[in-house]
Parts: structure tokens; C-alpha cells; sequence
């Protein structure tokens, strides 16, 4: 069993990001308000999520054990990703960068025709329906036995499988908390379907873990031993007791608030399931 915490190049990326989230607020003159505080919390609680689901005993056991490797996914998933959406730092941390750098890289970017395709694909990977799906089939593929177990048995595999997870989550948590002024925005009856859907595909599948016959990947079956002295169905078991409750407390926490806006007395254009205007900045 690891006794000690674990190093993971992603690590390098949580160093990175609130380097440059310091040094984009450096500059800043004004006093920080109530909302900016938050973020700043959001933002710092999200990296740490990522560091304790990659940088701590957790990442060693999480390959003897399945209901820890779960209890990183969910970090992943459902932590770590929604803390970031709300924090909305991408302005703070292009900030951090050099001006020249970022006038040069703006224009290239924004304007170049070398990078029209992948402005089209970002333009269409934005959309609701695009980033349900592109978050939802990463997450099936994933969990199939072919895959997961050769995310197990190779570092270099298994370090791709986190960054899918964390990526295309983080693409579907920023339709539900904020959509850039750019894009349609989701009105909240949408952003019940979204969320509530979503919550629905890791229900089916932590029913089918916790209903299988028999252990589903090789990886963990082929254990000799595992701490806790616990079979290899009782850990899946376990994994799917923890996809189903911790992995839904993020999504149940979104559908509340989105339905209590959708209710909210006075606003009949959310309750008719229309686009919500424009909202005050620091909200949704």
C-alpha cells in the first residue's frame, strides 16, 4: 500500500494555472469584490481537487482498489471541473501572459486562416447538444472493459483517460454554470435536461456494476490480494455505490438551483423554458 503522496504531470498543469491566475491578478487596481473572492475560492478548491485526486495516496490506490479509482473520477468528474466553471478565471489567467504574447497570439488565433478549422470545431464542440455528447460518450467509452483495463495496466493511457475526463467535463460544466456571451445560452428547462440526463447515463451505469455477475475488468479481477482483504466484487460494488451517491451530489446541487431559478416567482420566461437574458456578471 503507498504510504506516502504521489507525483502526475497533470500536477505541473495545477502550477501552472495558478501561477499565471496570480500573475493575471496582480495588476488589477481595484478592490476586490464579494463575487471576485468567490471565484478566487472556486478557482483555488478546483486545483486542489485535482491535486488530491492525482497527487496523493489516492493515485496509488486507486490502481489496488476500484471504489478509490472511482473516488478519483468523481474528483475529476464532478468536482474538480464545476469548482473551475464557476470561478471563470480563463480572463485572469490570459492575463498572466506577456502583452505582446497575447495580442500575437489573439490575432493569429482569432483571425488567421491556418486556425479556421479549429474555430469551427470549438464553435460546434460549444453547442448544448455537441458537449452533452462529447462528455457523455467519453465517459461510456471509458468504462468499457477494453479500455478501462488498459488505462490500468499503462501509465501513459491511463494519464490520457484522466485528461479526457477532466476535459470534456469541464466543456459540459461550463454550459451549465456559465456560456460565453458569444453562444446561445441554455434556458434553465434546457439546463435541466442537460444536467438531469447526464446524471441519468452514471446512474445506468453504476447499475450495471453493482448488478454484474462477476467482476467486470481483468485489471482488478487478477489481484491476488487487496487492502481491506475485500473480494474483487465487493470493491465493484463499492465503485458503484460511489458512482451513484458522491458521483451524483454535484449534478442533484445543480438541478436544485437551476429548478429554483426556473421557478423563481415573477420570471414566466424561464418558466416557459425560454433563453435567459443576459445575467448580471458573477451569476450563472
Amino acid at each position: 500500500m503507498p504510504q506516502g503522496w504521489t507525483g502526475d504531470p497533470a500536477l505541473i498543469w495545477v502550477l501552472c494555472a495558478a501561477l499565471l491566475y496570480w500573475l493575471g491578478g496582480r495588476g488589477s487596481r481595484r478592490v476586490p469584490r464579494p463575487a471576485d473572492r468567490w471565484r478566487s475560492a472556486a478557482f483555488l478548491a478546483g486545483l486542489a481537487s485535482i491535486v488530491v485526486a492525482l497527487g496523493t495516496p489516492i493515485d496509488g490506490l486507486a490502481d489496488e482498489l476500484f471504489w478509490v479509482h472511482m473516488v478519483q473520477h468523481v474528483l475529476l468528474i464532478a468536482v474538480a471541473p464545476p469548482l473551475l466553471a464557476l470561478a471563470r478565471p480563463w480572463n485572469r489567467m490570459w492575463r498572466g501572459f506577456p502583452l505582446g504574447f497575447r495580442r500575437a497570439v489573439a490575432g493569429e488565433l482569432g483571425a488567421g486562416p491556418r486556425w479556421a478549422p479549429l474555430r469551427r470545431a470549438a464553435a460546434i464542440a460549444g453547442g448544448a447538444t455537441a458537449s452533452w455528447l462529447i462528455f457523455n460518450l467519453s465517459f461510456c467509452v471509458w468504462h468499457l472493459p477494453v479500455f478501462y483495463d488498459a488505462a490500468l495496466r499503462s501509465p501513459p493511457v491511463h494519464a490520457l483517460e484522466h485528461l479526457a475526463f477532466f476535459a470534456t467535463a469541464l466543456l459540459f460544466w461550463t454550459r451549465v454554470v456559465y456560456s460565453p456571451p458569444w453562444r446561445s445560452r441554455l434556458s434553465e428547462l434546457g439546463k435541466l435536461a442537460y444536467v438531469g440526463s447526464t446524471m441519468v447515463v452514471g446512474w445506468v451505469l453504476a447499475i450495471v456494476l453493482a448488478l454484474a455477475g462477476s467482476p467486470i475488468y481483468s485489471a482488478y479481477a487478477e489481484e491476488a490480494s487487496r487492502p481491506g482483504h475485500i473480494s474483487a466484487f465487493t470493491d465493484q460494488q463499492l465503485a458503484a455505490g460511489v458512482m451513484w451517491v458522491p458521483g451524483s451530489i454535484s449534478y442533484t446541487v445543480a438541478i436544485v438551483v437551476i429548478a429554483y431559478r426556473w421557478l423563481e416567482p415573477g420570471d414566466s420566461r424561464r418558466r416557459a423554458g425560454a433563453p435567459t437574458k443576459a445575467l448580471p456578471r458573477g451569476v450563472g
